[in-house]
């Protein structure tokens, strides 16, 4: 029996880079799942992971494919926040909400909860994201589940990914319910053949009161 998804993606290192051409972890899961790609796209994961898909799925060990870039070594997004404007755009771009800040404020990096997607980076349009290595991540490990703590690192940031998915989810279907809430209700108003003549007396009434108050404000 053909491995399902989610066992395919329990090995998977969650980054949700898309280098492998996919929208996260999971749906590269799915593809190979399906026969629509192969095994070796994933180049946070690299050699360790590929063999381990080999054994999963009896798929040979192929190369990392060359078109997803080489595999990288843990890196961790670093904000230089003197440079940060507040556009949140590296936060709309993070898959596992590890950026932190407000618009027009500074914003900062979740070190702990960073996978190095790299997708902050080309997001911010003043260029103060870098991608340090290791080094500056305190000695973390790298995010293939090799061992234990990798494993949970793996777990919490799929967590987070599918978290803000189902918010991101839920906020697109609120504004979509909205905008056919207003739909509706001009589409109710044009019914009505009162509507256009209310509209033009409470638009005098406005008017009127407008003039009122700026001649008073004028009186001595």
């Amino acid at each position: 029996m053909s491995p399902s998804a989610e066992q395919i993606d329990a090995l998977l290192p969650q980054t949700q880079c898309q280098r492998c051409g996919y929208e996260g972890c999971l749906p590269y899961a799915r593809a190979v799942a399906s026969g629509e790609a192969l095994i070796n796209r994933c180049p946070p994961g690299g050699r360790q992971t590929i063999d381990r898909l080999a054994d999963l799925t009896g798929q040979p060990a192929l190369p990392l494919a060359a078109d997803c870039g080489d595999e990288p070594g843990r890196r961790v997004a670093y904000i230089r926040e003197d440079e940060c404007i507040g556009c949140t755009k590296c936060i709309q771009a993070c898959p596992v909400d590890a950026i932190v800040g407000a618009a027009k404020l500074m914003h900062t990096v979740i070190s702990a909860e960073c996978t190095g997607c790299d997708l902050c980076v080309p997001a911010c349009p003043v260029d103060c994201i870098d991608m340090p290595g290791a080094a500056r991540d305190e000695g973390q490990p790298a995010w293939p589940p090799a061992r234990p703590v990798d494993a949970e690192r793996a777990e919490r940031a799929r967590g987070r990914f599918h978290d803000r998915n189902h918010r991101l989810d839920a906020l697109r279907a609120r504004r979509a319910q909205a905008r056919e809430q207003r739909k509706q209700a001009r589409t109710q108003a044009r019914g009505d053949p009162t509507h256009g003549r209310r509209a033009e007396i409470q638009a005098a009434i406005a008017r009127a009161k407008a003039r009122r108050a700026a001649k008073q404000a004028n009186e001595p």
